[in-house]
């Protein structure tokens, strides 16, 4: 990437951002394209009287911007208003409209609770079977294991492009390819990867594929779902026929539209090599951890196969929501949750074979847009000072 954009206002005085995988501050400039249809340009785009010309025509334009970013036609770009429920329309869609009785959907065990709790979902109500799929130590499923579940009565397989905690790369072409020999649809979860690094649908091998606005500085409240023509989903909304007739109800399009922006931005920053940066950034990151808490870092996830901005550490002898707290001059996460004031493990680092100290001491570190060389230093100074000195390890 040859250069930066500006400051971002919401970050200014603030403590260094690094929850990017969390959700993104909207761009200044996704922001800027949005707003006339906020006031000016506010008619219905269904509308045949002036006032719908200018809404239809921005709503066409930002189907084919978000498109375009994945290698795909506008017309499969279905605007929803999250990604759970782009999922939902995903997996529900695909079960009730398969016509199977006893339909079968294969996931895997660190997918995103919007697809796990969907699946919980459709066995209860709709007596659906659900397999989910085990991983490996680096959070990632074994094809072979998928082609043993795989059956006649499958439907629908639902793998994640990459993961949330650790940033794992599914094997999404080889997973999608298996899936297509046994006759089933394939989905994926995108929200994370969309604009992070390069994806096309047709490469992948997906039917279905998950877009979401607030992973990529796009607002909350809009994503989209992708589905390859001629696949056949029951509306997840039904009324007026809007989106292809899969999610009814009058289209914002000024969120619509900040989607086709973000998009745009993403693909322009693809191209300049933002990945690069940003992974360079995170491994300083990780470089100057490891060298001020010598032995007690470890990475959770792969190495390799994972997305550029995101660094999952374990520091020995801690707990991760401790650390934070004793940092404040730091946003990032945890994969723990709070019950009662009791933390639990991680569902992703436990579902890898992580013995609980460690899923426990476990920080989502994640990079982004505005994340610069001295964010960098910083946050390591800081979550040094954060970690006791006198921890004994917990390996």
């Amino acid at each position: 990437m040859t250069h930066l954009p500006a400051p971002h206002p919401g970050l200014a005085d603030s403590p260094v951002y690094l929850d990017y995988n969390a959700t993104t501050p909207v761009d200044p400039r996704v922001a800027a394209a949005m707003l006339p249809h906020l006031t000016r340009f506010f008619g219905n785009p269904s509308s045949g009287h002036p006032y719908g010309t200018r809404p239809r025509t921005a709503l066409a334009h930002a189907r084919a911007q978000v498109a375009a970013l994945i290698g795909a036609r506008p017309e499969g770009i279905v605007f929803t208003a999250s990604g759970s429920e782009a999922d939902l329309l995903a997996l529900r869609g695909a079960v009730l409209a398969s016509g199977n009785r006893r339909p079968h959907l294969v996931t895997q065990a660190t997918e995103h609770p919007a697809i796990l709790a969907s699946c919980r979902a459709l066995e209860r109500l709709h007596g659906a079977r659900v397999t989910v799929l085990p991983v490996d130590g680096e959070g990632l499923v074994d094809p072979g294991a998928l082609s043993d579940a795989l059956g006649p009565d499958t439907v629908l397989v639902s793998v994640m492009a990459a993961n949330n905690e650790t940033g794992a790369l599914q094997p999404i072409p080889e997973l999608a390819a298996l899936t297509r020999v046994h006759g089933a649809l394939f989905h994926c979860d995108a929200a994370q990867a969309v604009g992070k690094i390069p994806l096309d649908v047709t490469g992948l091998g997906v039917d279905l594929l998950t877009i979401v606005g607030h992973k990529m500085y796009a607002p909350k409240g809009i994503a989209a779902l992708w589905v390859r023509d001629g696949v056949r989903l029951e509306p997840v909304v039904y009324g007026g026929g809007q989106e292809r007739g899969l999610r009814a109800g009058t289209e914002n399009t000024a969120l619509a539209v900040a989607l086709g922006a973000a998009a745009r931005l993403a693909a322009d920053e693809l191209g300049e090599g933002a990945p690069a940066r940003i992974q360079a950034l995170r491994d300083e990151l990780h470089a100057r951890l490891a060298a001020a808490l010598p032995g007690r870092v470890h990475l959770n996830g792969p190495e390799k196969l994972r997305l550029p901005n995101t660094l999952n550490i374990s520091i020995d002898g801690t707990r991760g929501h401790e650390v934070l707290e004793a940092a404040p001059d730091v946003a990032a996460s945890t994969g723990s949750a709070c019950h009662s004031g009791t933390h639990t493990p991680s569902p992703v680092l436990t579902a890898m074979g992580q013995a609980p100290d460690r899923a426990l001491g476990a920080l989502r570190l994640t990079l982004g847009r505005w994340t610069t060389a001295q964010d960098v230093a910083t946050a390591a100074r800081v979550l040094e000072r954060a970690v006791p000195a006198d921890a004994t390890s917990s390996r």
